[in-house]
């Protein structure tokens, strides 16, 4: 289990697009909650299947990664899209529950359906959670023989763990942020990192 926790932590702790988005909405302290369990839950369900040994029906279908890898590129390039017109919008809207008192700033909330549809596209539109946990997870799981699922438990906690302290311990950055120039700036860099990822992705 310990050895499942650490190498969850090694594979999950890492900047992309999934972790971006889950501090972005810790940050505006929007359906963080919803956010944390889509991302966890989706992760014990793939570590699952990689313990289960069904990372060899993607070994058998390569095909299904590089389509994975093309929506995914395209996805991101469209979300670098969305962060880069925010960051140049000069709307006085402060995406955030708490603009400052006083100020012109304009609370916009989103629904909850858009966020979660687009924690769902980061997630299973990543090829490289498909080669970490079907792949990575599941091979070293196998060479615990029986006690591999004790191995899947560890790497569970570790997502829930890992996700929770990102979501919700990004709520102190929301409280820096309470101007639009700060979350234009933070838009700003946020579609930089996920147009990155799309060319990385694109490019294999």
């Amino acid at each position: 289990m310990i050895s499942g926790l650490a190498m969850g932590l090694t594979l999950i702790v890492a900047i992309g697009a999934q972790n971006v988005f889950v501090l972005r909405q810790g940050a505006r302290r929007e359906h963080v909650t919803a956010v944390v369990a889509v991302c966890a839950c989706s992760d014990v369900v793939l570590i699952s299947l990689g313990v289960a040994g069904l990372g060899r029906i993607v070994d058998a279908a390569p095909w299904l990664v590089d389509v994975a890898r093309f929506g995914g590129a395209a996805f991101l390039t469209g979300y670098a899209l969305l962060a880069a017109r925010r960051a140049m919008t000069s709307s006085p809207e402060v995406h955030a529950p708490n603009p400052v008192p006083g100020s012109q700033a304009v609370l916009v909330r989103t629904r909850a359906a858009p966020v979660v549809s687009t924690a769902l596209a980061l997630t299973w539109l990543n090829p490289h959670v498909y080669l970490d946990t079907l792949f990575l997870l599941g091979s070293v799981a196998a060479t615990h023989g029986d006690d591999r699922w004790w191995f899947a438990l560890g790497a569970a906690v570790a997502s829930l763990t890992w996700f929770s302290a990102l979501g919700y311990g990004a709520r102190w950055l929301g409280r820096r942020l309470e101007s639009p120039t700060a979350w234009r700036r933070l838009d700003a860099a946020i579609a930089v990192v996920m147009l990155i990822l799309a060319v990385k992705l694109a490019t294999g």
